[in-house]
């Protein structure tokens, strides 16, 4: 049964978005929020004064400040494994020991970004990063939507055990100017080891002489990177109570650093503390992660939207659909509470995407005339991140608000019902002045943050990941004991695909 809060919340009429500004003219000045480079717009949600004021109840039944200052103090909100999700930390805003230890271990990847940009290494042209999940999903995205800004290496991203994909990653480098970075936090994740032994083997046979000379290990257990061949002095750790999917800011970021340059990378980690420490400090009532958490809660919870699509409305961007259904289907798709007893309700909705004018081409019919109700979240940047004619970018503005509009408003047609858009569909709008690393850093914790309190809501906890393992488990009894003890489908599969044993 829902919690009485959300019960009086579900009880609450619903607005209709075609006349919510006629009806509540503040709206702008309450659901619109300013922080630093970004602007954030609920105004075409449902949310209401008065649901807003249930949900501030709610997350005071779910002891939402306590939570909050549990994470930065740097407690075991983790319960289900005992320990602590310290990514604030790795932005100075953390336990006061944390955050020393994540500054010593920034200066020593620092130390090293220094001595290979001073020729250390050699000539270093490429950077192939192999990782998987959040190890691969954070530097692929920081890469790719700052490299605009002036990237100095060829740099790669493989996760995919397909052997295709590291084939396609590596095609062009050459050997003895790339550098491999390994990113695993237990350095045991079984597609990466196979893809680093796999790049290993590249470099032999390109006539590399030493190649794990020419290996970084990004890693929370450094002695196993040792035992496997990187020398400690190129093994850049990261404390074991930072999760994979909130990793980017620690060594994970490395092949960013060093791409980009430290100043850019310090940059983002600046941005991502703007956001934690507006998200520590603020009232509730004006905490934006929260207020966001609010929308999300209402349309799953209340409403049972399934979804939530996630739109970027700016080619740099590209990837933050991708990352962000890691950070929240893995977070909050969970089926129990903190203490173990099922949920009363639906938790994380399937996070889905794509980018600009592309998408709307493709999805949109959907989520115009469609029966089911998609919440739409819009994401651009006023300046454009390229120098062609200018009716490019405002050409992409354009349409981005349009949809919002169009998705709110809709068009009554009784002549012809199949030219009718019912409207009353809701979206937000996230504006950024530019995609910089500042403003891509605080962007990033604002969905960290978003993901948290919509669990503190939830009653759930965001940072284990149990649903991944029972895969990879058969995929190892598989491996050592061929097609026995599974289902006749499976066993089939493995016959003719892999053989009879």
């Amino acid at each position: 049964m829902p919690t009485p809060a959300l019960a009086a919340i579900a009880a609450l009429p619903q607005a209709d978005l075609k006349s919510i500004f006629t009806t509540d003219p503040d709206r702008l000045s309450k659901l619109v929020h300013q922080l630093g480079p970004i602007r954030f717009d609920w105004s075409k949600t449902h949310l209401t004064d008065d649901l807003v004021a249930g949900f501030l109840a709610l997350a005071d039944d779910q002891g939402f400040a306590r939570r909050r200052d549990a994470l930065f103090a740097g407690e075991a909100v983790n319960n289900t494994e005992g320990r602590a999700a310290e990514h604030p930390a790795e932005r100075g805003e953390g336990h006061p020991d944390s955050v020393a230890s994540a500054k010593a271990l920034h200066n020593r990847m620092r130390a090293l970004v220094d001595a290979i940009e001073a020729g250390a290494l050699g000539d270093i042209r490429h950077i192939l990063h192999i990782g998987i999940g959040g190890s691969a999903l954070g530097p692929d995205l920081i890469v790719d939507a700052l490299d605009g800004d002036g990237v100095r290496y060829d740099v790669a991203i493989v996760s995919n055990v397909d052997g295709t994909a590291l084939e396609r990653a590596i095609e062009g480098f050459d050997p003895h100017a790339t550098l491999i970075a390994i990113a695993s936090k237990t350095f045991t994740t079984s597609e990466t080891m196979l893809n680093a032994a796999s790049a290993i083997n590249w470099m032999i046979e390109g006539g590399v002489e030493d190649p794990y000379g020419r290996v970084v290990a990004l890693t929370a257990a450094p002695e196993r990177a040792m035992e496997w061949g990187v020398d400690e002095t190129r093994i850049l750790p990261f404390a074991e109570s930072v999760g994979g999917r909130y990793s980017l800011w620690s060594s994970i970021g490395f092949p960013a650093a060093l791409a980009l340059g430290w100043d850019a990378f310090e940059s983002l980690l600046e941005g991502a503390a703007e956001m934690d420490r507006h998200f520590r400090l603020s009232d509730p009532a004006q905490n934006i992660p929260l207020i966001a958490a609010f929308a999300d809660q209402y349309y799953t919870r209340v409403l049972g939207c399934q979804t939530r699509a996630v739109f970027a409305y700016d080619e740099r961007l590209a990837l933050l659909p991708s990352y962000l259904q890691q950070l929240e289907m893995e977070s909050n798709g969970k089926a129990v509470k903190l203490d173990g007893s099922p949920v009363d309700g639906p938790t994380a909705p399937i996070t889905w995407g794509g980018v600009g004018t592309d998408a709307q081409h493709a999805v949109f019919q959907l989520l115009h005339q469609g029966t089911i109700i998609t919440p739409v979240e819009f994401i651009a940047a006023i300046e454009p991140g390229h120098a062609l004619d200018p009716a490019h970018h405002r050409a992409l503005l354009v349409n981005c608000f349009a949809q919002g509009a169009a998705l709110m408003r809709g068009k009554d047609n009784a002549a012809d019902p199949a030219r009718a858009y019912p409207g009353n569909r809701p979206s937000t709008t996230i504006l950024m002045d530019d995609v910089t690393p500042h403003a891509l850093g605080a962007l990033i914790a604002f969905y960290e943050h978003r993901t948290f309190a919509n669990a503190v809501l939830m009653g759930i906890n965001p940072f284990d990941q149990f649903g991944v393992e029972l895969g990879k488990e058969i995929a190892k009894s598989i491996e050592a004991d061929g097609a026995t003890g599974f289902d006749p489908s499976t066993m089939a599969l493995i016959e003719i695909a892999l053989g009879a044993e």
